[in-house]
């Protein structure tokens, strides 16, 4: 049972993968869309598959793309069962980044998951000391809000623990160079762990990726090398993993009504 809590099955890069993941034990995954032109394919995704978690957002890197009614936009969106809100966040490695639009439209999209206790999945590059001021001081979501491919401290963790946070390890970290990422989450609290690929970006290397996009991205069906790669990394047994991230999952994601996939 593989559950993926972060990618982007609506690229087009990845028309070809659906068939291979529903011959997977794939119990759910959350498609994240990023602008509002993603946002009826990945709708389009969870009405087909009942193992999608369709999520809605604006990405820091398309808010120039924006519409004067994206809000109203989102919150139709939202109506779509086991929706939440995502990918959202800040972002300062961009070229050019407006800090100020970030920090307004993020604001405002964490206040529509506060509101209505909706998942949040947050996005955060080199912009580490806005986006903890901003979650000590905005409302937030009662049952949590996942922090996506976290490559923060400990420290920094530990501050993001006590709000609530959830962590998903991705792929890219199994690379020998992210060791100092591969430690932190081999502290970390195991009610709070979660499982990505971001595919189709974040490749894991070679020796975790036995699915291989034409255009040698990143494959969702590598959910299961970068988990097992991850009980590794924790020294504990997979399926004590993977029963933990179902449940961290559940806990977050969750709708509180069955699903064709068990939620």
């Amino acid at each position: 049972m593989w559950i993926d809590a972060h990618n982007h099955l609506q690229d087009p890069r990845l028309a070809g993968t659906l068939e291979e993941l529903e011959a997977l034990p794939m119990k759910a995954a959350v498609v994240n869309g990023t602008r509002e032109t993603d946002w009826p394919q990945v709708a389009d995704l969870a009405a087909k598959h009942a193992w999608v978690f369709p999520a809605f957002g604006l990405h820091p890197w398309f808010l120039a793309e924006r519409t004067a009614d994206w809000r109203v936009r989102l919150l139709e969106a939202l109506r779509t069962p086991r929706a939440s809100i995502g990918e959202i966040g800040l972002d300062g490695w961009m070229h050019n980044p407006d800090f100020a639009a970030q920090e307004e439209v993020f604001r405002d999209q964490l206040a529509i998951a506060a509101e209505r206790n909706l998942p949040v999945t947050i996005h955060c590059l080199k912009a580490w000391p806005r986006m903890c001021k901003i979650l000590k001081t905005a409302p937030l979501p009662a049952r949590g809000f996942l922090m996506h491919a976290f490559a923060g401290s400990r420290e920094e963790a530990w501050e993001l623990l006590d709000l609530g946070a959830y962590f998903s390890f991705s792929g890219a970290f199994l690379h020998e160079r992210k060791r100092a990422i591969q430690d932190v989450f081999a502290w970390m609290p195991q009610d709070r762990l979660l499982v990505e690929t971001d595919a189709p970006a974040m490749n894991p290397p070679p020796s975790h990726q036995r699915h291989v996009l034409g255009d040698g991205g990143n494959h969702p069906a590598n959910i299961a090398d970068i988990t097992l790669a991850l009980a590794q990394i924790r020294c504990t047994h997979p399926e004590v993993l993977c029963e933990a991230v179902a449940a961290n999952f559940h806990r977050l994601f969750g709708t509180g009504q069955k699903t064709d996939c068990g939620w």
